[in-house]
């Protein structure tokens, strides 16, 4: 096995052998893996050994790590997607471990195509094992073949509540957590400086907040003059009003719903002139022009709104781009990662960084023309050097992004030189 244990890693891999099926904290970078792959070694001579993880490319990059540093190949290994005929599925589930996602066993055990057994089974971002999730019923089929169950988490979640659960569907009672701040750990922890760096709105995007905020106020008044004051400082209370309006059986859930729904677009308008320009908000305005709802038709006769559309017609950004470009142009031979919002933002960025002679690509989450295989690629690029700005989207995709990032560029221990001399700088904006 291509690999030394450190010490906290060791403790936590004995624990678990003494007292079974444990749930593993750990910061993200410090080798949760590791100590699933030193399982693997062990128990794969008592039975077969399941890795489960939430997405296909984390599933490959556990693929290749089980192999490498394990010194196997795939006579022993196997990635099984959904992709894959069930037939040959059901043929890749004999070899001795088995990487995949929870999705796709679960729907093998549900056609009963599938009955491998299994001495171990380790859950990647454990903390998704609430609800329905698939890792809830993997582990049910786990248990009843006494199998050990390990789960492995950088964020069991805020709530004791939401950690029973995950304990509970997982059926596991050992915890091993560690943090940053824990002796054994801090050698190993990659110092980070975080700087914030406030950024002024323009005159004309101050003139499109405030005209948007004019509208909001007399939306808000209307929607509160009908028994529905909304919360406009708490965006999940808000959302949570319109079940409240649905619920009601008398007439005014009608006129109720309509002056929630222009509000609902409005104040994402204001949020996307705030933090993310001009470009953001004439993408969505378009899209509003386009509504044939009731509520759609009366933002439209607005004057307010006629007002926002003419002041969009400037080429003027949001500053904080100029801010972001000039920052990377600093950081000589530094590698970067840039988070944004939305995927228009992504795209915009990396042109405006192309411009500047920066090379910079993006990579986003699978959707449209944009491929598993794309996303493989270009995270293999950015690894060699072809280029030194990544732009990422963070809805939904950032997770897999930031993990997969931080595997292959932040004290990973499978990696024997230094990177001190390639730091990458993570950027928000």
């Amino acid at each position: 096995m291509n690999l030394t244990p450190r010490a906290y890693q060791l403790a936590i891999y004995n624990s678990i052998l003494q007292y079974g099926s444990t749930l593993v904290i750990l910061p993200t970078g410090l080798g949760k893996t590791a100590i699933g792959l030193m399982l693997i070694r062990d128990k794969m001579k008592e039975g077969k050994c399941l890795f489960l993880t939430p997405t296909k490319p984390l599933a490959k990059q556990h693929f290749e790590s089980v192999k490498n540093i394990l010194g196997l190949d795939e006579t022993n290994v196997t990635l099984v997607t959904g992709e894959m005929k069930p037939e040959k599925r059901i043929k890749e589930y004999e070899k001795s471990i088995v990487i995949t996602t929870p999705q796709t066993i679960r729907n093998d055990f549900e056609e009963n195509s599938l009955n491998a057994h299994f001495a171990l089974c380790i859950v990647d971002e454990a903390h998704r094992s609430v609800g329905d999730y698939a890792y809830v019923y993997v582990a049910n089929k786990m248990k009843e073949q006494n199998a050990l169950i390990v789960g492995l988490t950088a964020s069991p979640g805020g709530k004791a509540e939401r950690i029973k659960e995950v304990l509970d569907n997982l059926h596991i009672q050992n915890i091993e957590i560690r943090t940053s701040l824990d002796e054994d750990v801090k050698p190993y922890v990659q110092q980070s400086f975080i700087k914030w760096i406030p950024v002024m709105l323009s005159p004309t995007l101050k003139l499109i907040k405030l005209t948007l905020d004019e509208m909001i106020s007399k939306y808000a008044h209307a929607l509160g003059a009908l028994g529905f004051p909304p919360p406009l400082r708490n965006k999940g209370m808000f959302m949570k009003l319109r079940e409240r309006i649905l619920n009601i059986p008398h007439g005014i859930k009608y006129p109720a719903l309509v002056n929630y729904s222009v509000l609902l677009n409005l104040l994402h308008m204001s949020e996307l002139i705030e933090t993310q320009g001009m470009h953001a908000l004439r993408r969505y305005t378009e899209k509003v022009k386009e509504k044939t709802s009731k509520s759609g038709k009366l933002l439209l006769k607005e004057p307010n709104f006629a007002k926002v559309l003419e002041l969009l017609n400037s080429d003027e950004e949001h500053p904080k781009l100029k801010v972001l470009i000039d920052l990377i142009k600093s950081l000589q031979n530094k590698k970067i990662i840039v988070f944004a919002q939305y995927r228009d933002q992504v795209k915009l960025i990396e042109q405006e960084l192309i411009k500047q002679g920066i090379t910079a690509k993006q990579f986003v989450g699978k959707k449209d023309s944009y491929t598993r295989k794309m996303q493989e690629e270009t995270i293999a690029a950015f690894r060699n050097n072809e280029f030194n700005v990544m732009v990422c989207s963070s809805v939904g995709e950032k997770a897999l992004m930031f993990q997969v990032l931080i595997q292959l560029f932040f004290m990973s221990q499978f990696q024997v030189k230094s990177v001190a001399s390639n730091v990458v700088v993570v950027l928000r904006v």
